[in-house]
């Protein structure tokens, strides 16, 4: 059974930021609002690092696989035999 799609803990959909009502920030709270953001910039920051070695690793795999079978159609070729036809399915 499905419940609606209202908010609550089992909604699937992002909470929703509310508007804060405007008033003046003391110094302290704005250098603690600072202090936050620039803590979750350095996140992002690390988070974006992490997924660019993701990729390059990606990458460095399928040359390393692109290799691979190269390497193994000139060895069958140094044997004069033709390699053994393997149909893959593709990954989706």
């Amino acid at each position: 059974m499905r419940r609606s799609s209202g908010p609550g803990p089992t909604s699937s959909r992002a909470p929703r930021i509310r508007p804060v009502e405007q008033h003046d920030v003391g110094d302290r709270q704005l250098d603690a609002l600072l202090e936050r953001l620039d803590r979750i910039a350095d996140e992002l920051e690390r988070l974006n690092r992490t997924a660019e070695r993701h990729e390059g690793f990606l990458l460095v795999a399928k040359e390393i696989h692109d290799l691979q079978e190269s390497l193994n159609a000139l060895a069958y070729a140094a044997l004069g035999q033709a390699p053994p036809h393997v149909t893959r399915r593709r990954a989706s």
